[in-house]
């Protein structure tokens, strides 16, 4: 069994604000480190147990160099660093048997722990008219890879958000929101022993999925949080934008081109100051 491990920071156990995710002036951001480093750990461990030959961990956080090397699991390869073309989901391909998303969070909008979509300048990401958060925009990417998502850890509401879109994924929570920088939290080794549970409900119900049900082309629509930043977008060719709107559209042939264009409007629109 081949395996794709995509790991974010904000659903990770025990991390509730930005001074865990934040490499430049978060307090607890080595904290966060060490945290992020045990729930992929558990998940890794879960994975060797139940039979995985090939663990493919990608760090998806930020400038995705936060996992500990020295403390990761040493049957799993690390992928860090960045630019990556395809970002949070880099290194993907049909020759995995599943992927699995781990501290992850809910879309922008949604009440829980540090919640977004991508970026700061992002109020709503849709594909095919369908809004999603990450879970969702790399589960379709995914699934266009022909590699169905088994598994998602965080807090309760992407535990949600995620089942609405893949009904039959498993779930481990980790935390329970109580808005975007609190929550309960599960002890260590009680989120430890929830994240191996339900890695092993994941991978025995693998031969079972299928992956996610995609159309293309794709239509990719961002509304940004402001029109300035609409506009930086839209210089990305093909892409389609009415003056004095916050939405810009494109019309993506497949999942490469899906996930380029996105970074690229989002990086254009991350030069505009909000003021």
């Amino acid at each position: 069994m081949k395996l794709y491990i995509s790991a974010d920071m904000e659903g990770i156990s025990g991390i509730i604000d930005p001074s865990y995710i934040d490499p430049d002036r978060g307090k607890n951001y080595e904290r966060g480190r060490r945290l992020m480093t045990h729930d992929v750990n558990a998940v890794i461990e879960a994975a060797v147990e139940f039979g995985a030959t090939e663990i493919l961990v990608a760090d998806s956080h930020y400038k995705m160099s936060n996992l500990l090397i020295e403390e990761l699991h040493p049957q799993a390869t690390l992928l860090c660093g960045s630019p990556r073309n395809f970002s949070m989901m880099e290194g993907l391909d049909s020759s995995f048997d599943a992927a699995l998303f781990v501290g992850y969070h809910a879309r922008h909008g949604i009440p829980g722990v540090l919640s977004h979509t991508m970026s700061g300048v992002i109020k709503n990401l849709y594909v095919n008219g369908q809004v999603v958060g990450e879970f969702g925009f790399n589960a379709i990417y995914a699934a266009l890879c022909g590699v169905p998502v088994c598994f998602v850890s965080g807090d309760d509401q992407i535990a949600q958000e995620a089942i609405e879109l893949c009904p039959s994924i498993s779930t481990a929570i980790v935390k329970r929101a109580v808005s975007r920088t609190s929550a309960a939290c599960l002890s260590l080794s009680a989120s430890a022993r929830e994240l191996k549970e339900k890695t092993k409900q994941a991978l025995t119900s693998v031969p079972l999925l299928t992956p996610l049900g995609v159309k293309v082309p794709l239509e990719l629509a961002i509304e940004f949080a402001h029109t300035g930043q609409a506009e930086m977008a839209a210089i990305v060719p093909g892409t389609e934008y009415r003056v004095g709107t916050t939405h810009v559209t494109f019309q993506a042939q497949d999942q490469y081109e899906l996930y380029k264009v996105m970074r690229a409007m989002i990086n254009l629109a991350g030069t505009v100051e909000f003021c």
